[in-house]
């Protein structure tokens, strides 16, 4: 099954719901792809996430994977704060 046949759908019916303060929701919705995709490119490099430790001799690509997810969950407290029409 495609995404996009089940996800248009369900865009349409939530978008068509009078209006509700679902912040935490988004956030947690939002924290869950920072993770999937910190697991992503964790596996691109060959790794495992959650199982390297950071230290002296952690490989560039795993602390750039680190930064991306650090950034991309920073940026995931707005959703928390910023009020969902």
């Amino acid at each position: 099954m495609k995404l996009s046949t089940l996800f248009i759908p369900v865009a349409l019916t939530l978008g068509a719901l009078p209006s509700a303060d679902a912040g935490l929701l988004g956030y947690g919705v939002c924290q869950t792809g920072c993770n999937a995709l910190a697991v992503a490119c964790y596996a691109a490099a060959g790794y495992t996430f959650g199982t390297v430790t950071a230290g002296l001799g952690t490989p560039a690509v795993i602390v750039g994977c680190n930064a991306a997810l650090g950034k991309c969950s920073a940026a995931c407290a707005i959703v928390a704060l910023a009020p969902t029409p």
